[in-house]
Formats: C-alpha cells, sequence, structure tokens
C-alpha cells in the first residue's frame, strides 16, 4: 500500500495513476477518513488520559460525596471512550479498505495506455532465424517426437495439463540448473554486472525451497490474491495454491525489521505455479503456452530504497544474459500502465521470437514494487545511522520452463523434425545435442 503521508502531499498524481491503470479510487473519501481517523485517535487520547486522571482523583478522595460525584463523572468519561472508539474502530475500516485499494504509483517512465496495445517495444536482440523449409509449431514438433502428451493429460486431468517425456523433460532441468548456476555464482553475476555498466553488488542469490500453499490473509497482504478467479483455492484448508514462487517468497520476512548491512537480500526459487486461467477461454489451448500448472524459476529481493531501480536493472540484465546464453532472439518490452499488477511500480517483460507462431510471446517478467508490498507485509530495514524505513521489493522471472522449451523447440527445429539443443545446456543433459525421436 502508498503511504498516507505521501497521498496527502500527492492526491492528483495518485489518483491519476490509478486512473491510467483503470482503477477507480476515491481519494477525496481516503483523505476524509484520514482526517477524521486522526481527530478520532487524539479524542480517544485525550478521554483515556482524563479517565486516568480522574481514577487517580477518585482513589485520592475521602469525602463520600465527592467520591459519588467523581465516580459517576468516570462513568461519562468511560461511556464518551467507549463510543469514541468504537466510531474510531469503525473508520479505520472504512479507511483501510480505501487505502489497501490504491494501486502502486506508477513510475513517470511507464508508459501510458489500455492494456497491453500500450506495451512499448524497448530494444529487439537476435534476429529471427530464416528457415530453409517451413518452421512448425511446438505442438506439432512435440507430438511428433513423443515427448508431448496433451492427450494422456486430458484423460487423465482434463484440459491444459501435459506430460513432457524424455528429453524435453531432461531439458526442463537443464534448464533449471544452468540458470541456478548462474544465480549463485559471484563471478557469473559480477560479469553481468560490467556488461550492463550498473552499480549493484554481486551478492548471489539464495536458493529456496518454498511453500506451495499460502493463507489468504498473507496472499492479500502480498496485493496478489486478487484476483481470486486466477487462484486454486483449498476450501477445506483455507489455503491457496501459489501462481508464482514469489507469493511465498515475499511474505519470507513479514513483521521483520532487516539490518542495513544484510541487504540486499536476494532468493531463487524453483517450483510449480497454478493458475485457473479463468480469463483465457479459447487463447492458446494448444500445447504448452498457457497451461493451469507450470514451473518457473523466480527470483526475489529486497533492497535498500534508493536501490531498487538498480537491482531491477540488474533482474534484467540477468534475464538477458540468459536468453542470449541460450542464443534466443528476443524483445525488451515497457509494459504500460493498463497492463501492469496494482503493486507495480514499473514492469518490464522479455518476449522470445517463436517461429511456429510468426510472432514474439512473453517469456519473462521483472517488477518493481518499491515499498508497496512491504509496506503491507510490515518489512522493514533500520539503516546504520538507526533510521527504520520500509524496504523495497523486486521479483522478476529467472526462467519460465514451458515458453522458454516452446521458444528452443521452434528456433531450434531441424527439418527432419528434430531439435537441437542449445550449446550451453549440453552439459546438463549428459551430453545429449539432439531431441530425437526414439
Amino acid at each position: 500500500m502508498l503511504d498516507i503521508k505521501f497521498i496527502r502531499e500527492n492526491p492528483d498524481k495518485v489518483e491519476e495513476g490509478a486512473k491510467n491503470r483503470g482503477v477507480e479510487v476515491d481519494i477525496d473519501r481516503l483523505l476524509e477518513l484520514d482526517e477524521k481517523r486522526r481527530e478520532l485517535i487524539a479524542t480517544v487520547e485525550t478521554k483515556r488520559a482524563a479517565q486516568n486522571i480522574a481514577g487517580e482523583k477518585i482513589a485520592s478522595l475521602k469525602d463520600d460525596k465527592e467520591k459519588k460525584e467523581a465516580i459517576a463523572e468516570m462513568r461519562e468519561l468511560k461511556e464518551g471512550l467507549k463510543i469514541a472508539g468504537q466510531d474510531l474502530e469503525e473508520t479505520v475500516d472504512r479507511y483501510e479498505q480505501l487505502l489497501l485499494a490504491v494501486p502502486n504509483v506508477p513510475f513517470d517512465d511507464v508508459p501510458v495506455g489500455p492494456d497491453e496495445s500500450g506495451n512499448k517495444v524497448i530494444r529487439q536482440v537476435g534476429k529471427p532465424a530464416k528457415f530453409k523449409f517451413d518452421p512448425k509449431d511446438h505442438v506439432e514438433l512435440g507430438e511428433a517426437l513423443g515427448v508431448i502428451d496433451s492427450k494422456s493429460a486430458a484423460e487423465v486431468t482434463g484440459s491444459r495439463f501435459v506430460y513432457l517425456k524424455g528429453g524435453l523433460a531432461l531439458m526442463q532441468f537443464a534448464l533449471m540448473q544452468f540458470v541456478m548456476s548462474v544465480l549463485t555464482d559471484s563471478k557469473t553475476l559480477g560479469k553481468i554486472i560490467k556488461k550492463a555498466k550498473l552499480d549493484v553488488p554481486d551478492t548471489p542469490f539464495i536458493p529456496v525451497v518454498p511453500p506451495l500453499m499460502i493463507r489468504p490473509e498473507v496472499f492479500a497482504r502480498m496485493a496478489r490474491l486478487e484476483p481470486k478467479e486466477e487462484r486454486y483455492h483449498i476450501a477445506s484448508d483455507d489455503l491457496y495454491l501459489i501462481g508464482s514462487a514469489e507469493h511465498t517468497l515475499g511474505p519470507m520476512h513479514m513483521d521483520e525489521i532487516l539490518r542495513e548491512n544484510d541487504l540486499p537480500l536476494r532468493y531463487a526459487a524453483f517450483t510449480p505455479a497454478f493458475r485457473r486461467e479463468a480469463g483465457s477461454y479459447g487463447k492458446d489451448i494448444r500445447g504448452i503456452i498457457r497451461l493451469h500448472q507450470f514451473d518457473k524459476l523466480e527470483i526475489e529481493s529486497f533492497t535498500l530504497p534508493e536501490k531498487s531501480c538498480g537491482e531491477q536493472d540488474f533482474f534484467i540484465a540477468i534475464q538477458e544474459h540468459v536468453l542470449q546464453a541460450l542464443k534466443l532472439p528476443y524483445q525488451v518490452v515497457a509494459i504500460c500502465t493498463g497492463d501492469m499488477g496494482d503493486p507495480d511500480a514499473r514492469q518490464i517483460d522479455m518476449e522470445c521470437w517463436m517461429p511456429g507462431q510468426d510472432a514474439y510471446r512473453e517469456t519473462h517478467t521483472a517488477d518493481l514494487m518499491t515499498d508497496y508490498q512491504a509496506r503491507r507485509l510490515g518489512t522493514r530495514v533500520r539503516r546504520n545511522d538507526g533510521e527504520t524505513q520500509h524496504a523495497h521489493m523486486n521479483d522478476a522471472t529467472a526462467i519460465a520452463i514451458g515458453r522458454a522449451l516452446v521458444a528452443i523447440m521452434e528456433n531450434y527445429q531441424k527439418e527432419d523434425g528434430s531439435i537441437a539443443i542449445p550449446e550451453v545446456l549440453v552439459p546438463f543433459m549428459n551430453g545429449k545435442k539432439v531431441i530425437e525421436k526414439r
């Protein structure tokens, strides 16, 4: 959530930011409730102080008549305090509901647009390959090679699930091992930092195996519970399956005070992700582009406020390093206001060229939330000078396995239907260089 002091000082900016996202917020009403809340807090404190003084007075009185009068006065104070307290509680409840509904304020460099049509390509890297044959899409390739089995998965589980087999299953784990080797090696990270000309430390990422379920109240504090129709809910336990690893990485330091010298704290987690894809009927039904269950290696970090923009640039540099190592053509895209999540101040995506679809498709995202999530989570940092403030948070896709596999299959396909394996992955596949039909 936003700092209410920031909203008081910048109401027009906050309202404009919400409007550009397509989010309706009543900032005037929020500020009215904020003023009433502060007045009621002062009233309650005054009445509580008066009650304490009256209590001390009663204890010191000897005359019965004076004591009875003082006790009657105490009852009035107590009743007034009760009424003011109830009013304060109701006001705070309405105030918090409005405050939590206010989205983060987009940075000035974020494109303004209603939806994905407003996204802007920043740069393109690598040229789409020109084939001497008509390239196939990953579904046709995978089914012919026997490495994608949607039919059996549909019979076992339903649509939008899949079995990955043989060389494609091995490639999934090769991708995970390769990317994790990058994230945990300070020397490799140092080279990425130097190439991108960034001023960030080469602190490696700590591997984490996080929970795959999350309590609804924690999900809400992450500002990622909505839209609920996208989530899988286990009613018997009142738990949600995570839609991405950052959903349970982010709350790791909930209600904690971190130390400045321990930052940046960087984490990496490889997990399944679960999404109902409720709003995507008819889109990407075939293949492994849009599944209910898929696997990702996600990264999360906690930084000082002045370091968070550089940290997002670092995450983007890691993503580009991975795609360049895989020799996949891609473009970097600035996501517009109407296509970003509410907690994001800036979102940058990577889209890989998919020859079988003759289009760029999103494979990575990098989200900078500033202190929006940390404020809701109560995650703070104590500076070396003793000052305490909310940490800034970033999360990003290190590799989304399904979509990376699609990009590799379609870009590395051969005329005979086999698929070459990117050179950088060969050491992680026992020397296997080609996926071909057995």
